[in-house]
């Protein structure tokens, strides 16, 4: 078995592959080993110095350069963690219309709004709870 297979959890370093240790997260998608001090990045942190030190790029051509797949590139646009600069020849496909018109996101505005109003109208009234205003842990009858 891979020993990077190994150390590596949802893409994510784990133990140092120097000395074995636990990374510490330090932002960004960068690590930092807590016992020897090396730096390391997962997937994220690969792409953001990528697009850092050369500028916006295709996904095909930062997954050449980071050795991140497309799928996960694709999943940071998705989640809004990476955007498609203003002026690109291709857009992300809103989930909803099929529309190629959203920078970054899973929706259009106007798919989001349509969401967000059927998510409101399936609410009943008596589906949303109160916050308490104080917590003395008993249970009583309303209007009591």
């Amino acid at each position: 078995m891979n020993k990077e297979k190994i150390l590596i959890l949802d893409n994510k370093p784990y133990l140092c592959t120097k000395c074995g240790s636990k990374y510490e997260y330090l932002s960004m998608g960068v690590y930092k080993c807590s016992q020897c001090g090396f730096i390391t990045m997962d997937d994220y942190g690969k792409v953001r110095t990528f697009l850092d030190e050369n500028g916006p790029a295709p996904a095909i051509k930062i997954s050449a350069g980071t050795g991140v797949p497309i799928e996960i590139i694709n999943r940071f646009l998705r989640e809004g963690k990476l955007e498609i600069p203003d002026g690109s020849d291709n857009y992300i496909r809103c989930e909803k219309c099929g529309k190629a018109e959203i920078r970054y996101g899973r929706f259009c505005p106007a798919c989001a709004l349509e969401l967000s109003k059927k998510i409101e109208s399936a609410l009943k009234i008596e589906d949303i709870g109160e916050v308490p205003k104080y917590k003395n842990g008993k249970m009583y009858f309303l209007g009591k």
